[in-house]
């Protein structure tokens, strides 16, 4: 079946590049008194164009790969702008970002200190890095997106930062004056950020104390949205936290928010194929699947799921679970809900998709990448086509010896 104007296919994603846009310039103004630059955080939805939509905002990005270091390079994220995170950079990858010039390295272990000054001496330049500290700080959300609890793989104990900055004084291509922190994702509650903070700052001061320069902090992401009916986190209270955190050691400051600019922005509109009674609720089979969209089975995540058709008010609602195709009993999108009455062909969008939906996607089940799809007031840009299943293949070839046999 086509939809927008008969033109795409279900299923497809759907992002209102107005939504995006005013998020970002919400932050950015929350954010005035502070010193700070937005990078927005490309693994959340790395299409070209959404990184250009904040390109043409004036925000710098986040990266965690050299292929986001890439897209963020054709979409007119200026070098500059550009902090490449994570646990694993390889040596390929840091000898390319340091070769193109990005701003920082963020750098999370002592063996990637020593690679990055080692890759930086074969160039003949200065690295720029940051130390990512683990603050040991519970961010009150999902276990699989906590990054600031001691046992997380992410940064380095705080404690091991004065010597840490201590090894890379002696490193002759390396340069050391900043901090960075990131406690998780969709975070609600914005404590978690002042204990984080109130921490760093702490430590700030004592590095200082030993002698070493510290001008940049770059305080991470992870402001939640509402995904069922919860209250989003107040922008003017985040930044009195930061205000009341290290707003006194006249540092430039970096964020790097992702699900908050893009995931209320995006729907994922899916077709019903089969309504199929079972003993106690009715399973509605879509077109779409978890290979589309894997939060559901991952992270248990929750989204909101509506018919786009007008439906009576008075229409008795069923209970439910919205199931894709695929031979998975994780194959759902939703479990347990009640919606009206609903028939082959209709058409159901599930809401706040825009950030780790198209972004975490695969072709299980040999089942082709989706469309994209960009609206910008009465206009709309299909951003990603569909991809055949003639280029799902394309990328195999079958040995020849098998050919011969």
């Amino acid at each position: 079946m086509k939809t927008v104007n008969n033109t795409v296919d279900t299923p497809f994603y759907c992002y209102s590049m107005e939504i995006m846009v005013k998020r970002y310039r919400a932050l950015r103004e929350a954010l005035k008194s502070q010193r700070a630059t937005i990078y927005y955080a490309v693994k959340a939805n790395p299409n070209l164009a959404v990184i250009k939509t904040f390109a043409n905002e004036g925000s710098g990005a986040d990266v965690v790969s050299i292929g986001e270091l890439h897209r963020c390079l054709a979409a007119g994220i200026p070098t500059n702008k550009i902090v490449f995170a994570g646990v694993g950079k390889t040596r390929a990858e840091i000898a390319e970002a340091l070769s193109v010039g990005i701003y920082q390295l963020n750098v999370e272990s002592e063996p990637e200190l020593q690679v990055i000054n080692e890759i930086a001496m074969s160039l003949g330049v200065k690295a720029n890095i940051g130390l990512r500290v683990n603050p040991d700080v519970d961010a009150k959300t999902h276990a699989k997106i906590t990054t600031g609890l001691k046992e997380n793989k992410f940064g380095v104990d705080l404690i091991r930062a004065p010597s840490i900055f201590k090894i890379a004084k002696s490193l002759e291509n390396i340069s050391l004056k900043s901090l960075s922190v990131h406690i998780g994702s969709q975070l609600l509650d914005l404590e978690p950020y002042r204990a984080a903070y109130t921490k760093v700052a702490e430590m700030t001061l004592h590095l200082r104390s030993l002698g070493f320069q510290i001008d940049h902090l770059d305080l991470g992401g992870g402001i939640g949205i509402p995904y069922q009916g919860e209250i989003s986190p107040d922008l003017n209270s985040f930044s009195d936290i930061i205000q009341g955190t290290v707003g006194d050691l006249e540092c430039e400051l970096s964020f790097e928010p992702g699900r908050y600019l893009v995931g209320e922005s995006g729907i994922l509109v899916t077709r019903v194929i089969y309504v199929k009674k079972g003993r106690g609720k009715k399973f509605i089979i879509v077109d779409g699947a978890m290979n589309d969209l894997i939060r559901p089975t991952l992270y248990d995540g929750h989204h909101d799921i509506v018919p786009v058709q007008q439906f009576d008010q008075d229409t008795k609602p069923y209970l439910c679970d919205v199931v894709g195709p695929i031979c998975e009993s994780g194959d759902y999108l939703a479990q347990n809900r009640m919606l009206p009455k609903l028939e082959e062909n209709d058409l159901l969008a599930v809401k706040s998709v825009g950030a780790y939906g198209a972004a975490m996607s695969s072709t299980y089940n040999s089942r082709p990448l989706i469309p994209e799809i960009l609206i910008n007031g009465d206009s709309f840009s299909v951003i990603r086509r569909r991809q055949t299943v003639q280029e799902n293949m394309g990328l195999e070839t079958i040995p020849k010896w098998l050919i011969d046999e």
